[in-house]
C-alpha cells in the first residue's frame, strides 16, 4: 500500500484491558508533534462489556460465542470511526489507514506456545468505513520471542523523548506499565508492565459501589490501607519480583487472583473501603518500585490512561516518589486519555511505511520488525 501523497492522517483505536469503552484518535502527522484532530471515547455497552468479561475470565467458550463477538466488535469499531469522521469534518478518502489495537482476551506470552489473542474484525472495519485497517500488531513480536508488551513504548520514544532530560511515561489502564525514555540516546529504551493498574480497583467498586469505576478516587480516600493484607499481596506475588523485559494481563490479576488474599482477611474485619484503598496502594507501590529500580533518576513522571483520573492514586504516587514531579502527558501537549490510541494510529503509519514498530529491548524480541497484518478496503474498478 503506497500513503497518499502530502496527507499524514492516520486513525487509532484503542480498547484496553479495563474493558470500559474504545478509545478513538484521528491524528496528523504532517508536522511534530503530531497534532490530535478529534478523539473520543465510546463506552461498551453493558451487554457488550459483561460478555467481554466473561470471555477474558472464562477458560473455556464456544467457537460461536468468540467469533460473534469478534464481528461485533469490528462492527462497533467501525461505527466509532464513521462518528468520528463525521464530527472531525473528515471523510475517508482523506484518512491513510486505522490502526485498530482489538481487545485483548488472552496475553499468554510465557506458555509453552506463547500467544496473544485479541478480537475486533478488522476486515469489517476496513468494509465499512473504506478505509485500509492495520492489525495483529502482537503476533509478529510472539514469532520472534518477544513478549508482544507493551507497544506503547516506540510511540513515548517517537513523541515524548527529550534530549534534555531522562523521562518516564507511566499508563495506568487495567494493567499499569511504565516506558523509560534516557535523553541519552545511547542508552536503552526500557519498558515494561508493572501490575494490576486499574483492574483490580474497578472490580471492587462494582462489586461493592455498583459503578463502573471509583470516580476520583473518593471511596479509596475514604478508607485505610491494610499493611498485612499490603504485604501478603507483595510478597507472595512472583511477577513483582520478576525482571524487565517482562508483561502481564487481566488473565492473571484479575477476582480471583484478588480473592484469594482475601480468603484469608475477612475475618480481620476489613472494611470494603480499606480494602479499596488497599489496591490503590497495591498500585501506586509497585510502579513507585519500578521507577526507583530504573537506571537513572527520574526527575518528571508523565501520566496517561484512565488511572491518571484517580486523584487519590496520584497523591498517593507522589508521596511515594519524592524526588519526582507526578504530572500527565498533558504538559507534554498530547491528552492523556488517547496517548494509547494515538499510538495505535502511529503503529499503522509505521506498517504503512515499512518502518519497525517494535524494541527488542522492551519486548524481549530477538530483533526489530515491522509489525501488523493490513486488511485492505475495497478498490472500486
Amino acid at each position: 500500500m503506497t500513503p497518499k501523497r502530502g496527507n499524514e492522517l492516520y486513525v487509532g483505536l484503542m480498547s484496553g484491558t479495563s474493558l470500559d469503552g474504545v478509545d478513538v484518535a484521528i491524528v496528523d502527522f504532517a508536522e511534530f508533534p503530531p497534532a490530535l484532530r478529534y478523539c473520543s471515547t465510546t463506552p461498551y455497552s453493558e451487554s457488550v462489556r459483561d460478555r467481554l468479561i466473561q470471555l477474558c475470565r472464562s477458560q473455556t467458550t464456544s467457537l460461536d460465542r468468540l467469533y460473534s463477538l469478534d464481528a461485533e466488535l469490528g462492527e462497533i469499531y467501525a461505527g466509532v470511526v464513521n462518528a468520528a469522521l463525521n464530527c472531525a469534518g473528515i471523510t475517508a478518502d482523506q484518512v491513510i489507514a486505522i490502526g485498530c489495537h482489538g481487545q485483548t482476551i488472552r496475553h499468554s506470552p510465557n506458555t509453552a506456545m506463547s500467544h496473544s489473542a485479541q478480537i475486533g474484525d478488522p476486515s469489517r472495519i476496513a468494509v465499512l468505513t473504506g478505509i485500509s485497517t492495520v492489525a495483529d500488531f502482537r503476533r509478529k513480536d510472539i514469532a520472534l520471542g518477544g513478549q508482544a508488551a507493551p507497544l506503547a513504548p516506540a510511540f513515548h520514544r517517537f513523541l515524548f523523548r527529550s534530549s534534555e532530560e531522562d523521562r518516564a511515561v507511566v499508563n495506568i489502564g487495567g494493567i499499569a506499565n511504565i516506558s523509560y525514555l534516557p535523553a541519552d540516546h545511547g542508552r536503552a529504551i526500557l519498558g515494561f508492565d508493572t501490575g494490576p493498574g486499574n483492574t483490580l480497583l474497578d472490580y471492587w467498586t462494582e462489586q461493592h459501589r455498583n459503578a463502573p469505576y471509583d470516580d476520583g478516587g473518593a471511596w479509596a480516600r475514604s478508607g485505610k490501607v491494610n499493611a498485612e493484607l499490603l504485604n501478603r499481596m507483595m510478597n507472595s506475588e512472583p511477577y513483582f519480583q520478576l525482571a524487565a523485559p517482562k508483561s502481564t494481563g487481566t488473565e492473571y490479576f484479575n477476582p480471583s487472583w484478588l480473592m484469594a488474599f482475601l480468603d484469608e482477611t475477612t475475618k480481620e474485619g476489613l472494611s470494603p473501603a480499606d480494602i479499596q484503598a488497599t489496591l490503590v496502594e497495591l498500585t501506586v507501590i509497585t510502579i513507585a518500585a519500578a521507577l526507583q529500580a530504573l537506571p537513572s533518576r527520574i526527575e518528571n513522571c508523565y501520566l496517561c490512561g484512565g488511572g491518571a483520573h484517580n486523584h487519590y492514586l496520584l497523591e498517593r504516587l507522589a508521596l511515594a516518589l519524592p524526588e519526582c514531579a507526578v504530572i500527565t502527558t498533558a504538559a507534554l501537549g498530547f491528552d492523556p486519555d488517547f496517548v494509547e490510541a494515538g499510538a495505535f494510529a502511529w503503529l499503522a503509519r509505521e506498517r504503512i511505511n515499512l518502518r519497525v514498530g517494535n524494541i527488542p529491548e522492551v519486548t524481549r524480541a530477538r530483533q526489530a520488525s515491522v509489525l501488523g497484518a493490513i486488511y485492505a478496503a475495497d478498490i472500486t474498478v
